[in-house]
C-alpha cells in the first residue's frame, strides 16, 4: 500500500477558505517551498475533482535543486497528478490539461467495464474501494502519494485510517465559516499522531508534520 501524506495550508482556526468559499488563498513563499519538497518526495499526488475545478491546475515543482534531485534518482520531473472523480468528466479547457506532467484518473467503474483512459489522461484506475484502489496504485509503482485535497477526499481517507502523515502549514489568519479541512461529522479512527517536524517558514507561517502512531 502506498504511503499517503496529506499536505494542506490552513488558517489558525483550521479553515481552508473564507466563509463565502471559493479557491483558498492561503500560504506564502514558505508554504510553497515545503509543498514543492513534498511533491519532490512523492511518486504521485491525489487531488479531488472539485478542488481541481476550483483552482484550474495543480502545483508543479519549480525549484531547480528539487528537479535535479528527481533527475538523479531516475524519476520524472513531476509526480503523476491523479484526479479522483465520480464521473471522470472534467473540462478539457482547464489549464491542468496543458501542464507538463502525466495525468491519472481514479473513478468508479462497474465490474464489467474495461478500464479506459478518458481524453486528457495517461492512465486510469478503478475506484470501487479505497484499499483496492491504493493497492492498484502501489502495484503501478506509486509508493509515495501526496494528498492535496479537498476536504471530502481527505476525510474519506482519514476515516479509513489510510493516511500516514499530516503536513500542515499554519497560516496567521482567522477565517471562520464552514470550510474546515475535514468535513463536519466525519468519523475518525482512535489513536494519535506523533510530531515528526516543526519548522518556522517565515511571515508567521509554521510547518507541522505528524506521523500516525500505530502502537
Amino acid at each position: 500500500m502506498p504511503q499517503i501524506r496529506l499536505v494542506l495550508a490552513v488558517s489558525l482556526d483550521g479553515r481552508l477558505a473564507p466563509p463565502a468559499g471559493g479557491p483558498a488563498q492561503l500560504g506564502g513563499a514558505g508554504d510553497r517551498r515545503v509543498l514543492e519538497e513534498a511533491l519532490a518526495w512523492a511518486d504521485g499526488c491525489l487531488i479531488g475533482a472539485r478542488t481541481l475545478r476550483l483552482h484550474g491546475n495543480t502545483c508543479l515543482i519549480r525549484r531547480p535543486e528539487l528537479l535535479e534531485q528527481r533527475r538523479r534518482a531516475g524519476r520524472s520531473p513531476q509526480p503523476i497528478a491523479i484526479v479522483v472523480s465520480r464521473s471522470g468528466q472534467l473540462d478539457p479547457a482547464l489549464p491542468f490539461f496543458g501542464q507538463p506532467l502525466r495525468r491519472g484518473l481514479l473513478w468508479p467503474l462497474p465490474p464489467e467495464a474495461a478500464p479506459a483512459e478518458p481524453a486528457g489522461f495517461d492512465q486510469s484506475w478503478p475506484l470501487n474501494s479505497w484499499p483496492e484502489a491504493l493497492a492498484a496504485l502501489g502495484a503501478s509503482g506509486l509508493g509515495r502519494l501526496v494528498l492535496l485535497g479537498g476536504a471530502e477526499l481527505a476525510g474519506a481517507l482519514l476515516a479509513l485510517d489510510l493516511v500516514e502523515q499530516l503536513q500542515l502549514t499554519l497560516c496567521p489568519l482567522l477565517l471562520g465559516g464552514p470550510h474546515s479541512w475535514l468535513p463536519e461529522g466525519v468519523a475518525l479512527p482512535v489513536g494519535g499522531w506523533e510530531l515528526l517536524e516543526q519548522r518556522p517558514l517565515g511571515d508567521g507561517e509554521l510547518l507541522l508534520r505528524y506521523g500516525r502512531r500505530r502502537h
